[in-house]
């Protein structure tokens, strides 16, 4: 009996004791104004009283030496950035080339005279092997004539424009090259259609003296140079 009695109060002791601390932590959780905040209600003061986290400090093995990446020097062989020996990181602008209002009105002179280029040559190709074969008409002689005439104006004009241009042009990098095999070109069959006329052969008293085949290898070889530099110029203008 008296055991039964010492149980029961041992239990209603530990139970008020429980019931206590309930309370005690009810009610500290109540006495808090965040407790009551509403879900959907935001304070935007109220990150303005919270600490900024502090970030932990750096130990000495992970500090990074930015002093050691200032020059290209450093970089090179570290970041993946490479860099030559004397080159700067940014590069200068190009340069940009004026040209005259004379050299454009000599590109279109020379661009329209070259058309005839072809033609000539192929009329002068026809011309040129009747008489070599013995079967021209004094007319066909005259025709040779006047398309040989007409050959050497086209040359003397587009080779003053064309030279004049490539001068002025000579501090434009763009298509530099082709320009001046271009006119390489056009020089040398300037060469080999004087050496061609020096070459003709002259009749006297119905004899032709010289040698044809000469002045036919010439004039063909200086054809076939000057439409190779034609072509350099038409193709992908």
């Amino acid at each position: 009996m008296i055991r039964a009695v010492r149980t029961l109060v041992t239990s209603s002791i530990t139970f008020a004791l429980a019931s206590s601390s309930a309370w005690a932590a009810s009610s500290a959780v109540c006495s808090d104004p965040a407790a009551h905040r509403s879900v959907w209600a935001v304070s935007w003061l109220a990150d303005t009283d919270v600490a900024p986290a502090q970030a932990p400090a750096l130990t000495p093995s992970r500090r990074i030496d930015w002093t050691a990446v200032t020059t290209p020097a450093a970089l090179q062989g570290q970041t993946g950035i490479l860099y030559t020996e004397g080159q700067a990181a940014t590069q200068e602008r190009p340069m940009a080339v004026e040209y005259s209002d004379g050299y454009s009105l000599r590109r279109k002179i020379h661009w329209y005279a070259s058309f005839a280029t072809v033609p000539l040559f192929i009329a002068q190709y026809a011309v040129g092997q009747k008489l070599y074969d013995g079967t021209a008409s004094e007319s066909t002689r005259s025709t040779h004539s006047a398309l040989a005439a007409g050959t050497a104006a086209l040359f003397g004009v587009n080779t003053v424009t064309g030279v004049w241009n490539l001068w002025e042009a000579r501090k434009d990098p763009n298509k530099r090259t082709k320009r001046v095999v271009h006119g390489i070109l056009m020089l040398a069959a300037d060469a080999g259609f004087v050496a061609t006329g020096a070459l003709a052969p002259e009749s006297e008293e119905g004899r032709i003296s010289g040698n044809r085949s000469t002045h036919r290898s010439v004039a063909l070889t200086s054809m076939g140079v000057a439409t190779v530099s034609y072509l350099i110029m038409l193709v992908g203008r």
